[in-house]
């Protein structure tokens, strides 16, 4: 009988441990929020499109990256954490692009 309520109270303890610590992994994962912002980039030609598209994506915190060349517009889904717009403005003028962020 002994043993029996060791194995109890162990078993207690393990899942208490393992639903604490899913709940606060949970805690800290919804506290990442991602934002959009919209430039508006001055693109002469399609490869320059393709220079935003190739490298934009590898900046820390983009999420996702849409390039309107005809509208010359670049949207980024980013998350704030990780970058901001200014960053991600620094990173397309670093490209040599005139860059300007639209409000919405």
């Amino acid at each position: 009988m002994k043993n029996l309520s060791k194995i109890f109270k162990s078993t207690l303890l393990v899942l208490s441990i393992v639903i604490t610590s899913t709940l606060s992994y949970a805690a800290n994962k919804s506290d990442k929020k991602v934002e959009t912002v919209v430039f508006k980039v001055e693109m002469d030609c399609m490869g320059c499109a393709g220079k935003i598209e190739k490298n934009i994506p590898f900046e820390k915190g983009v999420k996702k990256l849409d390039v309107d060349f005809k509208a010359q517009k670049v949207t980024i889904s980013y998350k704030t954490d990780k970058t901001s717009k200014e960053n991600l403005k620094k990173a397309l003028e670093k490209l040599k692009f005139k860059v300007e962020e639209i409000k919405a």
